[in-house]
């Protein structure tokens, strides 16, 4: 591997602190934030989520549980750019969704202010308020300057998410509540239960340049951060990550017994998809790696809840994986060619 960094580039050292720190206005905001959805409950018809990276695939699993207990809007996910060329119902009953850590990203910004000329209301989860996307929206949930903005902004919607469905029978609104709060306690032992198996992992494939990643409904949300966000935008690779629902037709052909293959397992009603895929790979390749959330303790999650946290504990153990690449690879997961650096 060409040394891309003039100094060596170690694995960042697991800092437990660090994390629960970062995320405690995240945790704090919480029954704001749930008080806030429960207030616009009865008044709107239609949810859309509208961001851009991480917090647009953070929305993918808030969709999913919407639709799995059965929520009585009409809920819809887009992306900043798209949205505003698709131009959906934007009426007094739609209240639009905008997330981002900076409260700058350009496009979610100019989402925002496109919604101007429109009746819907808006809602925007970032850093601060003193940034423009928290100008330009009607409401605001503040998670606090974080690194754990990703983890930082589910918590805050799953929370304002909760308060909009609190009414709805079968939803465990009591469950995900008392839950929120052991995140980034959660987060540490996800993280300190694979940081050897990260160490371990980033040896067996530092010199593979391809790999594929492969998750089902709510997971795919870690699937598609660890392998976009992460392996493609910050390591450079060929990073690939497809939904266990759509393996089967076409994308496995391109399977073999080289290329790395990355299966995610959770515990919602899609797990049976994903561990599909995980007995096709086995049959044809060594070279798979499975992480399953069900080996991860959660402690302080409830039960019967653990499916909508699995993501984010799945995340915490790969991002020792992705620490211990950068390692192998002498590249930061810091490090930008284009992002933030050119023009586009």
């Amino acid at each position: 591997m060409t040394q891309i960094n003039a100094a060596p580039v170690r694995a960042t050292p697991l800092d437990p602190e660090d994390i629960i720190q970062g995320l405690r206005s995240a945790v704090e905001v919480t029954q704001e934030a749930a008080a806030l959805g429960k207030a616009l409950a009865t008044q709107i018809k239609r949810v859309y989520f509208v961001s851009c990276g991480a917090p647009n695939r953070v929305s993918l699993g808030l969709e999913y549980w919407l639709d799995h207990y059965h929520s009585p809007y009409e809920v819809k996910r887009y992306f900043p750019a798209e949205f505003m060329t698709l131009q959906p119902e934007l009426g007094p009953h739609t209240l639009v969704i905008l997330a981002s850590k900076s409260g700058t990203t350009a496009e979610t910004v100019e989402a925002a202010r496109f919604l101007q000329r429109f009746e819907a209301m808006t809602l925007a989860v970032t850093a601060t308020t003193d940034k423009p996307l928290a100008e330009l929206t009607q409401h605001v949930i503040c998670i606090g300057e974080t690194e754990q903005a990703h983890t930082g902004v589910f918590i805050a919607l799953q929370a304002f998410v909760a308060g909009l469905m609190a009414d709805q029978p079968h939803f465990p609104y009591q469950a995900v509540m008392e839950s929120l709060p052991a995140v980034p306690a959660m987060l540490v032992e996800s993280a300190q239960l694979s940081d050897q198996r990260g160490k371990v992992d980033a040896e067996l494939y530092r010199d593979d340049r391809n790999f594929y990643h492969i998750a089902g409904g709510p997971v795919f949300t870690t699937a598609y951060v660890f392998g976009v966000c992460m392996l493609m935008e910050m390591q450079w690779l060929h990073s690939v990550a497809f939904e266990a629902a759509e393996w089967f037709h076409g994308p496995f052909e391109i399977f073999d017994a080289q290329t790395p293959a990355l299966v995610l397992l959770g515990e919602d009603p899609s797990r049976p998809l994903a561990e599909r895929v995980v007995t096709f790979c086995h049959k044809y390749s060594e070279r798979v790696m499975v992480y399953d959330s069900r080996d991860f303790p959660m402690t302080g999650i409830a039960p019967e809840v653990r499916g909508i946290f699995a993501p984010y504990a799945l995340q915490a153990a790969l991002n020792r994986f992705a620490e211990h690449l950068a390692e192998q690879h002498n590249q930061s997961l810091d490090l930008r060619r284009y992002m933030w650096i050119t023009e586009y």
